[in-house]
């Protein structure tokens, strides 16, 4: 099999592995009773909102493919535009689709056998958007490479496809947004102020709206938003590689090739990567079902820090067999350690002492905990700034411009597993608010 053959390869593989792990999770007991009614409540509420805003988006995504086709663009740049955003949509339906299924799974699964069961399918349920998410993008940027991106003098016509993908990402990430956001203020602002009840209670109508901008907003919108980047991060690698003058390109990055067969393969490269991203977030999500005797955040934090270990080494191998210079492989390998370094710090914020801090402030007024949020939510971009600095100076020492888009494939590769754990929050979240609501008790919550 051709190399270019590849990405669609394990694209394909991966949307198998989704529906498997989709069928592992939809396994597991869904509840009767009230439990049911509230999870079908959640369920109907984000199909609804997701059809009126798929409507709307295709409506716009359609007349911009007439402009495209008839612009100086195309009808080539317009069909990756459709590609593009067709991809997106059903990465972002699916991992919704999904997660309103597990959630009341998670309710049963924690009522019934505990925290480590209840881990294992919050978990899977976020794994199919992560999965579907990196599968969808090697799916469809895999298939436009075959037809135009191996061609330098053509590569320009898969932009269109990180268009499509900008498009609909717009209107989930922000419309999902909104919608989340809205709902969780209005219904605190109904239930802890005028009714003085407590979160997620069964008296507070605003509860299923806010447990339903968690799938809308936090799964369906942040899976469009991450796809957007991670095929991003690939069409710009290809975009750079096949415009790239050969002497500089012979000079910094050939390693035992030059000329148009190096071209070739920094061009191919970028979704090779990502294929091999994927297998390994596949494995990390194993990392994470047998570690489920360890407290969750370490279960979760063994499957992100191993995925991301085993796509570096496996990147070293890959980028030796192609005969290109290891300054790109350091590349990769700053990419790779800078996401984990600011995913480490994201956690640290939001789930470390600054939130004990935060809380603490409480004690003395509503004033103090907005000064002390605001103030720890600046320092808490300051490492992730640095971070990113580093990689892009680190990737353009090694591997010019060409390192810096390949840094970012780097960071991105492992999607499968970061947006597994990124799905797994709202799942999870929807579990207590059902919980609760259905009056199962503190242990369960």
């Amino acid at each position: 099999m051709s190399m270019n053959y590849l990405p669609l390869s394990m694209g394909g593989l991966g949307l198998v592995a989704a529906f498997v792990v989709y069928r592992l999770v939809v396994s597991y007991p869904a509840g009767e009773g009230k439990i049911a009614e509230i999870g079908a409540k959640i369920q109907s509420g984000a199909m609804a909102f997701m059809r009126r805003e798929y409507i709307l988006l295709w409506a716009v995504a359609a007349l911009t493919i007439v402009a495209i086709g008839l612009s100086d663009l195309g009808w080539d740049t317009a069909f990756a535009f459709f590609i593009g955003a067709l991809c997106s949509s059903l990465a972002g339906f699916i991992g919704m689709f999904t997660a309103t299924r597990a959630n009341v799974r998670t309710t049963v699964a924690a009522h019934e056998k505990g925290a480590g069961t209840a881990l294992s399918v919050a978990f899977y349920g976020g794994s199919v958007m992560g999965i579907t998410v990196a599968a969808m993008g090697l799916v469809g940027l895999g298939l436009l490479y075959i037809m135009f991106g191996s061609d330098p003098g053509s590569a320009e016509t898969i932009h269109g496809f990180g268009m499509g993908a900008s498009l609909v990402a717009l209107f989930s990430r922000v419309g999902g947004g909104i919608f989340t956001k809205s709902a969780d203020v209005g219904a605190d602002l109904v239930g802890k102020i005028e009714a003085g009840i407590p979160e997620d209670d069964p008296r507070n109508p605003g509860v299923i709206a806010d447990n339903v901008g968690d799938n809308v907003g936090d799964v369906a919108g942040m899976g469009s938003d991450i796809f957007e980047s991670y095929c991003g991060s690939m069409i710009a690698s290809i975009a750079i590689a096949s415009t790239m003058a050969v002497a500089l390109m012979d000079e910094r990055l050939g390693g035992t090739l030059s000329g148009e067969l190096l071209r070739a393969n920094l061009m191919a490269l970028p979704l090779l990567l990502s294929s091999a991203g994927l297998v390994c977030s596949l494995l990390g999500v194993l990392m994470v079902r047998m570690a489920t005797t360890m407290p969750p955040e370490k279960a979760l934090r063994v499957g992100t820090i191993g995925a991301a270990v085993l796509f570096i080494i496996t990147a070293w191998f890959m980028i030796e067999q192609l005969g290109i210079s290891s300054g790109v492989w350091i590349s990769v390998l700053a990419g790779a350690i800078g996401g984990m370094i600011i995913g480490l710090v994201t956690e640290y914020y939001t789930g470390g002492g600054p939130v004990r801090r935060i809380a603490r402030e409480g004690e003395t007024g509503p004033a103090t905990v907005i000064i002390a949020g605001l103030s720890i939510g600046m320092q808490s971009v300051v490492i992730p700034i640095f971070a990113i600095v580093a990689i892009i100076y680190v990737a353009n020492l090694n591997a010019s411009l060409f390192g810096v888009g390949i840094a970012a494939v780097g960071m991105l590769a492992t999607v499968g597993m970061t947006m597994a754990i990124d799905a797994y929050g709202p799942v999870a979240d929807n579990a207590g608010g059902i919980a609760e609501m259905a009056g199962l008790g503190k242990d369960s919550r």
